[in-house]
């Protein structure tokens, strides 16, 4: 076909007049996604407020809120596609089929959303706690959708997967207001067992950091073969349990010298055959 003016007037009319009709749903869709956009932001705002104001956890309210703002963005584009006169039937089934190849790619992530979840809701750890898991002794820094974030004592960051943190045995050290610090002395059996345990009392009554409800405990705890064995149960705040824990086994070591007290060295016995 040749173009002539004539042919290309008539397909610049024709083009203008499927425009003009088709405009008032251009313009229409335009609208309805902006002043969706805008109110997505408000309603979003309102909902952390609400949640803040209901003292929820930090958290949880950053989960849900991301949760909700992405649900109301995948609405507003469905309802923006379905104003310009696209088939939403089509669509939607694609996303489904999107979602499920997705989702079988992505099942150890999907396994650590899951645990991120549980965390959330059950709770048991909160950020500032200090815990034991999966071989790591730290304070939680971050709970975040897929991983834990912990700090070491030495300052080393660790993050370790939801799934397997939450489906593992977990230690926490900070649930409870008061720990108690388990020592043991061993001292040889010419000692005064006697005198040994009045010193350790002294010690410990006299430490502030160490709590006298419930009381501090000092017994035998066993007769081995080179040495009487003292166990030494002085309880503590979550706060001073470092201090009370290093300060009883200095302390306890200078009175034991003073007094002529011998600390019994650990003796490994060493089976011989003949």
């Amino acid at each position: 076909m040749t173009l002539t003016p004539d042919v290309v007037t008539n397909y610049a009319n024709l083009y203008f007049k499927e425009f003009i009709t088709y405009s008032p749903k251009l313009i229409s869709a335009f609208v309805i996604l902006f002043v969706g956009l805008y109110a997505i932001r408000i309603i979003n705002r309102l909902i952390r407020k609400i949640m803040v104001k209901r003292e929820l956890d930090p958290t949880l309210t950053k989960f849900l809120a991301d949760i909700l703002l992405w649900v109301l963005r995948v609405l507003l584009f469905v309802t923006f596609i379905s104003k310009l006169g696209i088939e939403t039937s089509s669509f939607v089934a694609i996303l489904g089929a999107m979602g499920l190849a997705v989702g079988l790619s992505l099942q150890g992530s999907l396994s650590n959303f899951a645990g991120g979840m549980l965390i959330i809701l059950f709770k048991p750890f909160k950020v500032g706690h200090t815990i034991e898991a999966q071989g790591t002794l730290a304070t939680v820094s971050e709970i975040q959708i897929f991983v834990t974030k912990l700090i070491t004592a030495n300052n080393q960051t660790v993050f370790i997967p939801n799934g397997i943190l939450s489906n593992g045995t977990i230690t926490n050290y900070s649930l409870q207001k008061h720990r108690r610090a388990d020592l043991t002395f061993s001292i040889s059996y010419d000692s005064d067992i006697k005198k040994a345990k009045d010193l350790i009392i002294e010690i410990l009554n006299n430490n502030p950091k160490v709590l006298q409800t419930p009381k501090p405990e000092v017994f035998v705890k066993n007769l081995t073969d080179s040495a009487i064995q003292l166990a030494v149960r002085p309880w503590a705040t979550n706060e001073d349990f470092g201090a009370v824990f290093t300060e009883t086994l200095e302390n306890c070591k200078a009175a034991f010298d003073n007094a002529g007290i011998n600390i019994q060295p650990y003796v490994k016995e060493i089976s011989q055959s003949n």
